[in-house]
């Protein structure tokens, strides 16, 4: 079994990796930083009896997405799940948030799924199986202050989802949407507050893994997670 994960060398994207590399799952693993990818593989490896290829790539730029794609075509004799986790917050409101946020937000949050995705869907079809994970936010279930071109591409990817969920019914391929609240990556470390107040990585990787082991007649549409005393 293959799983395909972007965003893979720290955070949420680790987590899910190291889930589904703990039961015994071969993975692709891709993020910017090579040098992140070669640790996160000797770590798992170490660890776990399976196979791991990595391809250091940004996301955002079109050509690489369609690259990384064709590369995984090359080497994987099936793909069983992608998990379009690649993506970027950057703070701000519309009225004020410097210009080209909301291009930046758009590229990563939105082009790198649907450009990989795109690349990867006809082998799927082909073989009728398989599972995509697009990681959305709440920011697109609620809009909130300064979320401004974040929000905007969070609800992109939602929209994208939504659709390609009823596209690829006729071909047994699901479709799930995660929408997860606070969780304690990086990007909170500084904030002062405290961890116990914020969700963790593993919490979200639990909950893709359980929703990738239903049986062929179900399928997980949604999947909204948040700390357990509401939004931050």
């Amino acid at each position: 079994m293959n799983v395909i994960i972007t965003g893979a060398s720290k955070g949420m994207g680790k987590a899910i990796a190291e889930k589904f590399a703990s039961k015994g799952y071969n993975l692709f693993l891709c993020s910017r930083s090579e040098e992140e990818l070669v640790e996160c593989k000797k770590e798992l490896e170490s660890k776990y009896n399976i196979e791991i290829y990595y391809y250091p790539a940004d996301l955002s730029i079109k050509s690489e997405a369609i690259e990384f794609g064709k590369w995984i075509l090359g080497k994987a004799q099936s793909i069983d799940i992608l998990i379009n986790n690649a993506g970027q917050f950057i703070p701000g409101s519309i009225y004020n948030e410097e210009d080209g946020t909301l291009e930046k937000m758009i590229a990563i949050n939105l082009y790198a799924a649907y450009h990989l995705t795109r690349t990867i869907l006809p082998a799927m079809m082909k073989r009728q199986q398989g599972h995509i994970f697009n990681i959305s936010s709440i920011a697109a279930l609620k809009a909130y202050s300064n979320g401004g071109a974040y929000s905007i591409s969070k609800f992109a990817i939602a929209g994208l989802s939504k659709n390609l969920r009823e596209e690829m019914k006729p071909y047994n391929i699901k479709v799930t949407t995660v929408y997860p609240g606070a969780v304690y990556t990086a990007s909170w470390f500084d904030s002062g507050i405290d961890s116990n107040r914020i969700m963790e990585v593993n919490d979200i990787s639990d909950m893709i893994y359980s929703a990738s082991r239903l049986s062929p007649q179900a399928c997980v549409e949604e999947i909204v997670i948040r700390p357990q005393k509401g939004d931050i």
